[in-house]
C-alpha cells in the first residue's frame, strides 16, 4: 500500500512561506486560499495555516545532538539529500545542525540537517544511501 503523509501546521506569512517552500526547498504549490497554502512536500502533503506556530524545545536527544521537538521531516534518497543540501547552503540558509553524517558505520548510519523556516519552524531533512536502513536497529 503507498500513502501520503499529511501535516498541516502554523506560519506566521504566507507569502514567506511560499517563497521558502516554494524557491528555496522546491516544493510545488497546491490548493490556497487567502488563509492556507498547502504543498508537495517530497511527496507528502502539507497545508501550512495563518497563525501561532507551535512551541519548540531543544528535548530530543538523538546521537551527539539535541534536536528541537517537535519537528518535521523527511527522509530522501542520498543522491536527492545530497542535492538538497546543496541547494540550502547556496541559498545561505542557517542551518541548526548543518548537513552531517549521524552513526556513521553502524545500522541506520545517515545524514541529517536541520533548519528552521521563515516562521520557526524545525525541519529535519535525513539522507540514505538505503532505505533499509531507515528501521536499522
Amino acid at each position: 500500500m503507498r500513502s501520503l503523509f499529511h501535516l498541516a501546521y502554523h506560519v506566521t506569512d504566507l507569502q514567506e512561506a511560499r517563497a521558502f517552500y516554494g524557491d528555496v526547498l522546491g516544493c510545488k504549490e497546491g490548493r490556497s486560499t487567502d488563509s492556507w497554502v498547502d504543498f508537495d512536500f517530497f511527496g507528502h502533503q502539507i497545508s501550512l495555516h495563518l497563525g501561532e506556530p507551535f512551541a519548540v524545545t531543544r528535548t530530543g536527544k538523538v546521537g551527539d545532538h539535541m534536536v528541537m521537538m517537535p519537528h518535521l521531516g523527511v527522509v530522501l534518497p542520498l543522491e536527492d539529500w545530497l542535492a538538497l543540501s546543496e541547494r540550502l547552503t547556496s541559498a545561505g540558509i542557517a542551518f541548526d545542525i548543518p548537513p552531517v553524517v549521524r552513526f556513521a558505520g553502524e545500522p541506520g548510519e545517515q545524514r541529517t540537517m536541520f533548519f528552521f523556516d521563515p516562521s520557526g519552524n524545525p525541519i529535519e531533512v535525513k539522507g540514505f544511501r538505503d532505505f533499509d536502513g531507515v528501521f536499522a536497529s
